[in-house]
């Protein structure tokens, strides 16, 4: 599958607010919006609400992490066939929240590949991002999220618009197919053009809409910088 760019992906993360039968209403609101826009919306939702988000909305809908297993004795971890059996179309991996060493990181990459998953893998910075990008086996997306801004009121795409510049510039001098998604801190119209317009392919925003009073409001104010 391919997704369209720019795309807009959203982090439930393990919010009340997108949880359960919520993390199903923000999927709907999301798929109205992404219809009546035109746009590219991808869900990055819990393990347990793969299947109830999927089979309500059309919108592409990630995992938030998987594990380098194979089908067996493995409780408590999580099978990248499930997920994908589960109704999701890709996964996240070494989110800032959840992260991993590059020797785990880039197995798990290849493992999502085999189950016929795309990757999208979290960097905190441009040094990581470069080595992610020389796996053996690449990831379909690159995330540049400086952890120290995810959560807060500075966008990344302002405060260090240089991470998101020089990443796009590391990661395509290795491979060229690769894009790259910056986040952390994002939240206004303005915060997504201007990653745009440094050469991110898309955003990756949580608590910007999760936590929004309007949640609804808040995707329509992020899509209009992609305009």
């Amino acid at each position: 599958m391919q997704l369209k760019k720019p795309v807009l992906f959203i982090n439930f993360k393990t919010y009340a607010e997108a949880t359960g039968q919520k993390a199903k209403q923000l999927a709907l609101r999301a798929e109205q919006l992404s219809k009546q826009k035109g746009a590219s919306i991808a869900l990055v939702v819990q393990a347990t609400d793969l299947r109830l988000v999927s089979s309500a909305v059309k919108l592409p809908v990630f995992a938030q992490h998987i594990d380098p297993i194979e089908p067996g004795s493995n409780t408590g971890l999580i099978l990248p066939e499930a997920v994908k059996q589960a109704g999701a179309v890709g996964t996240v991996l070494n989110h800032a929240e959840n992260k991993r060493d590059n020797s785990f990181l880039s197995k798990a990459v290849e493992r999502a590949k085999q189950a016929g998953l795309l990757v999208m893998a979290c960097a905190e910075n441009t040094i990581r991002a470069k080595q992610i990008a020389s796996f053996p086996v690449k990831p379909d997306l690159i995330a540049v999220e400086p952890p120290d801004l995810i959560g807060g009121k500075l966008s990344v795409s302002a405060a260090k618009p240089e991470l998101i510049t020089d990443s796009v510039a590391a990661i395509k001098a290795i491979d060229s197919s690769i894009g790259v998604v910056t986040g952390a801190g994002i939240k206004k119209t303005a915060d997504v053009k201007r990653a745009i317009e440094l050469g991110a392919v898309g955003v990756f925003v949580a608590s910007g809409i999760v936590g929004a009073p309007n949640q609804k409001m808040a995707i329509a104010n992020l899509l209009k910088g992609f305009d």
